[in-house]
């Protein structure tokens, strides 16, 4: 279940399409399709709800809808290109939008408006993970959208729904999420370091690709400067250390509710609402190249036995032991930091018992020694008193004697 909002920062035109008239090149009787279409510029955001999984690859009835969403469409398709591209599937179009953003030279997006869920579902079918270009290697990514919302504010645009997650605009880093999270079944490429497809879709726009590509660059945290155990946010490009320095990836989460950052060094990504990794690409144990997850079962019945996905149960077995293992890395990382923690913490309450200790004990001798030195004290005064009176006496007692001579 996607929805969509829009900064819109385009003001000098109004929310309503204008309708132009477009004969599609497929249509054999030539005949006029009245489609409304519009270009805007805005700032995408896409958000997807946060207790529901995509089904793939047959998306299901309550999540589908008669709006369409392109991801990103590469800026040398220019608008008349993707009309073309549709074929005569853009006779069902109803509305059709061009997104544009400013800060995203190498790219747009398109909101389709079809006729009905019938025409909807056959231009997903026809086109989605198509390429739009033979030769070239972006391919479609469609997404169903629930509800669209043009906003002038950027705060409630960044803003998410209840029980929604931003997803990233970026068709590299959402084709690096699973396809439970993404909506995106399939990829045609691992998305490595220097592969063509990342330099074309990223060259201007996405700051985590070209960081990611930038291999020579060492990045550091945006708060506290520390070089290792770094994650990236996949929607701002926001860098911060991992829980186990200062936890400023994590705060940026809490702060800005962007769940989804992906490490580093390991270009895994995890998920701080669901708290487990949620990346589609793994690296294998034997040579270390990227390894793509397949989805699951083809059929709409789930009987794997006429999709042909049980073929793949090796691999499939694989890359599940393969996050597995990643999960429990990261847990015993953890458990080992909370440990180190708990022996820190009862070290310090035995270091701080032994100083009371020691403080009692110095306490206590002072007083006894103060005690005893007043009881020596007031003897002393009572032996001077006493002496004192005997002096007295003897010089009385010599004073007689001496008057009795």
């Amino acid at each position: 279940m996607f929805i969509l909002r829009v900064h819109s920062v385009d003001t000098n035109h109004p929310l309503t399409l204008e309708e132009t008239t477009f004969i599609s090149s497929a249509t054999t009787s030539a005949k006029p399709s009245t489609t409304k279409f519009n270009e805007r510029r805005g700032i995408s955001h896409l958000y997807r709800k946060a207790s529901q999984k995509s089904s793939l690859p047959n998306p299901n009835p309550n999540s589908r809808s008669t709006s369409l969403f392109v991801v990103a469409v590469p800026n040398y398709f220019s608008d008349e290109d993707f009309i073309r591209f549709c074929g005569s599937h853009i006779d069902h179009v109803h509305e059709l939008l061009f997104i544009r953003n400013d800060g995203m030279e190498d790219r747009y997006s398109v909101l389709i408006k079809l006729d009905n869920q019938v025409t909807a579902d056959r231009f997903y079918n026809s086109f989605n993970e198509k390429r739009f270009s033979p030769p070239e290697a972006e391919i479609c990514h469609i997404l169903y959208v629930l509800s669209v919302e043009f906003t002038g504010s950027a705060e409630i645009a960044s803003t998410p729904p209840e029980d929604f997650t931003e997803l990233p605009t970026c068709p590299i880093c959402l084709e690096r999420l699973d396809p439970d999270t993404s909506g995106i079944r399939s990829t045609l490429c691992d998305h490595s370091f220097q592969c063509s497809c990342t330099s074309k879709w990223t060259y201007l726009s996405c700051q985590v690709c070209r960081l990611c590509q930038q291999l020579d660059e060492k990045p550091d945290c945006s708060v506290c400067g520390a070089s290792e155990i770094l994650w990236i946010c996949l929607i701002c490009g926001f860098v911060g250390c991992g829980r186990y320095k200062e936890g400023h990836a994590k705060r940026h989460w809490q702060d800005t509710q962007h769940c989804y950052s992906l490490d580093l060094r390991t270009q895994q990504i995890w998920d701080y609402v669901g708290d487990s990794y949620v990346h589609r690409l793994n690296q294998s144990k034997t040579d270390g190249k990227l390894i793509d997850t397949k989805s699951c079962c083809m059929s709409f019945e789930g009987d794997c036995g006429t999709c042909g996905c049980s073929e793949d149960s090796g691999i499939g077995g694989a890359l599940f032991s393969s996050k597995v293992e990643a999960s429990a890395d990261e847990y015993n990382r953890l458990l080992a930091t909370q440990l180190e923690a708990q022996r820190q913490h009862y070290e310090s309450l035995i270091s701080e018992a032994k100083s009371k200790r020691q403080s009692s004990i110095s306490e206590a001798v002072e007083k006894a020694v103060t005690s005893t030195m007043l009881d020596i004290q007031n003897k002393l005064e009572k032996c001077e008193q006493e002496k004192n009176a005997v002096a007295d006496i003897n010089r009385g007692t010599h004073q007689e004697s001496r008057n009795l001579a």
